[in-house]
């Protein structure tokens, strides 16, 4: 199995703990894990083939640092987010369908379903975290049509094949110089706003759980920790509450503290 990432080196210590999760409940599997960057070292590297295990191989893709260097970012957008968007352009032509994962979560299950699925003639297979007024909201600010929905780009099945025959750089770039001011959430703006047509929707409550979707389980009563454990491939810390923090709210953060203890031997 292809998988992305793209970090910095900010984020290395929560990316192992993704990994050990992915290889613990992936036995079965063998990972090739590409990761996108333009600033790792080598000891960076060294540090991610440690701390995981033999079922993982650690790739460093380098990127042009040039890329996107003037398109906005924040201290908690930085650069590399939009680096998945290009991964087309930098994978080997022997990828052609690719799992992207941000470091931010753990996957609790097998994830075959999910790489197995076919994606046709779609870009991308993600899941939304947005409904009703919010979903209208994003439509009308990146103009998107009527049905498009708004994804969340942390966990995203990639069509490499296409995109590598289709995807045009030059309209990434023109679609982030107009909406530059619209841009709230850069990467996944940029993806629901130019392919939200190209997108195959997956269940959220499945493949990109989060706290936000517990906690708001009146849409779906029979969602509760229990059916997570069993149901739940992906558990996803997006926003701020994140687990390796002390000021976390719920109870998610628990399989985040699982896989964080456990140690790699090689």
């Amino acid at each position: 199995m292809n998988i992305l990432v793209t970090i910095n080196s900010n984020y290395l210590k929560v990316l192992v703990v993704m990994l050990k999760s992915l290889s613990i409940n992936n036995k079965h599997r063998k990972f090739d894990v590409y990761v996108m960057n333009d600033s790792l070292s080598k000891d960076n590297i060294d540090y991610l083939k440690k701390n995981t295990f033999k079922n993982i191989n650690i790739i460093d893709l380098k990127v042009d640092p040039n890329e996107f260097l003037s398109s906005p970012t924040t201290s908690r957008y930085p650069k590399e987010m939009y680096y998945r968007i290009l991964a087309a352009f930098y994978l080997p032509k022997k990828v052609n369908k690719i799992l992207y994962l941000d470091p931010d979560l753990v996957i609790i299950n097998r994830i075959d379903r999910l790489y197995n699925m076919d994606l046709h003639n779609y870009y991308f297979a993600a899941s939304s975290h947005v409904w009703g007024i919010v979903q209208s909201f994003n439509r009308i600010r990146l103009k998107m049509s009527k049905n498009d929905i708004y994804i969340n780009s942390g966990v995203m099945l990639m069509n490499i094949r296409l995109l590598r025959r289709e995807q045009d750089k030059k309209d990434v770039y023109d679609f982030i110089k107009k909406n530059g001011k619209k841009l709230m959430l850069p990467d996944q703006d940029v993806i629901s706003g130019l392919y939200a047509n190209k997108i195959l929707p997956l269940d959220p409550y499945v493949y990109n759980m989060t706290e936000k979707l517990l906690n708001q389980n009146y849409f779906v009563p029979h969602i509760c920790e229990d059916w997570i454990l069993n149901n739940s491939v992906i558990i996803h810390y997006c926003g701020r509450n994140k687990p390796w923090n002390n000021k976390y709210k719920g109870v998610l953060d628990k399989y985040y503290k699982y896989y964080d203890k456990i140690e790699v031997k090689k």
